[in-house]
């Protein structure tokens, strides 16, 4: 393809800007996100008759649940590519990723299709994410005893 032929081709095909619009999609769609993750708290705590703290993990465990099974029916992306961040930044996202990563490696198998490649992405995250937890607790029993 001739250099030409590649700035046209680039140019027809490239994401169109309109950054303010993504922005409100983005803040909206989150701001719905936290409202239902709300309701599902609220709802947990009076049918379950849990305190705040309590009804958090039933409440986490549904929105990875429903996230989940959107991804596997192929709803969840259609929404994510309309809200961006709004969905992506929350659990929904990291739930989002590992089942996307599931059903990619569904054809090899349960352990080294699915295991594998799920935790090509959670590995990282979980490393990272349990090593700042250890230096951030470690660092805060270090600043208590001064």
């Amino acid at each position: 393809m001739s250099t030409q032929g590649y700035k046209e081709t680039s140019k027809r095909i490239a994401p169109k800007k309109g950054t303010l619009g993504k922005a409100v999609w983005a803040f909206v769609s989150g701001g719905v996100m936290g409202i239902i993750g709300q309701g599902l708290l609220t709802m947990y705590q009076q049918l379950l008759g849990l305190d705040a703290k309590a009804a958090a993990g039933p409440m986490v465990i549904t929105v990875v649940f429903v996230t989940a099974l959107l991804t596997g029916l192929g709803i969840y992306d259609k929404l994510a590519q309309k809200c961006g961040a709004g969905l992506f930044i929350p659990i929904s996202g990291f739930a989002n990723s590992l089942t996307s990563c599931a059903m990619e490696g569904r054809s090899e198998g349960p352990i080294y299709g699915i295991g594998s490649t799920m935790f090509k992405l959670a590995g990282s995250v979980l490393t990272y994410g349990i090593a700042a937890a250890y230096t951030l607790g470690l660092l805060r029993w270090v600043v208590s005893l001064l």
